[in-house]
């Protein structure tokens, strides 16, 4: 996962345009007043995933300030309590791993999703389910995510063909029935988890440009738990920003947002 990768001129463009652009938050105020409040936790500092934050940053600030909501950054879980999390409609995990969270932490955030408090979307990242930097699987996120954890990647990257399952889901809405991902860092599972969630879409395999010997035969690779009362979805894909220039991605995103908030 800690692979460098050459930037393509557009993620270039893009990280100039977010260094550069001046954002104003949507502020609750009389005047203001905002629909409902996001919060999204992103991995801080000089990583691989730096850039699809970055992104993704710019991108929640257009769609929030369109739509009336309002967006509040953490980079890491200590302010993650019962309290913190109820003014929140929604979580989204920005490629932060489901390992490093506190005690605290961890029984809020379970609560959240169990008891339906608010909604779940987490990307690429947030399924980097195994024993990491010392920190050992969280069995409850394993169970979440249907009883899997991970067990490779695709180092060298490929574009796949991406496959929906599920066209008549709210996130998959306007979505065609398959769409290409460039140069993703495809992840596999211990296992296909589709009879333990609800697979929204899977890439298929035999797409991978170039060809890759790291397959699952059935792979998911969006999918929502309905044994929770929260709305939920992971999204694999997430690690680079050009997918902030794919409008089929943006679309399942924004979908998800809405669907998640409950909106």
């Amino acid at each position: 996962m800690m692979i460098v990768r050459k930037c393509s001129l557009k993620s270039l463009t893009l990280l100039v345009v977010a260094i550069a652009a001046i954002t104003v938050h949507a502020q609750d105020t009389p005047n203001h007043p905002v629909k409902f409040r996001v919060v999204a936790i992103a991995e801080s500092g000089n990583t691989p995933h730096n850039e699809f934050v970055v992104a993704a940053k710019v991108w929640l600030q257009q769609l929030a300030d369109e739509n009336d909501f309002a967006v509040d950054y953490i980079t890491n879980t200590d302010p993650i309590n019962d309290a913190f999390l109820a003014k929140y409609k929604l979580f989204i995990q920005l490629n932060y791993p489901p390992y490093r969270w506190t005690p605290v932490a961890k029984k809020a955030f379970q609560r959240y999703i169990t008891r339906g408090t608010g909604g779940w979307i987490g990307f690429h990242h947030a399924m980097l389910l195994g024993d990491f930097d010392g920190y050992s699987m969280w069995p409850w996120w394993s169970h979440f995510m249907g009883d899997i954890r991970y067990t490779s990647y695709i180092a060298q990257f490929a574009t796949a063909t991406v496959k929906v399952d599920d066209p008549n889901h709210p996130a998959t809405k306007g979505l065609p029935s398959s769409f290409v991902v460039q140069q993703e860092e495809w992840y596999t599972w211990s296992k296909s988890n589709r009879s333990t969630v609800h697979v929204l879409a899977s890439v298929d395999e035999s797409t991978y440009d170039p060809k890759s010997m790291i397959t699952m035969g059935d792979h998911p690779v969006v999918w929502t738990n309905e044994h929770v009362k929260a709305r939920n979805i992971y999204i694999f894909m997430g690690h680079h920003p050009d997918l902030f220039q794919n409008k089929d991605f943006t679309q399942l995103f924004r979908n998800a947002i809405f669907w998640g908030a409950g909106q």
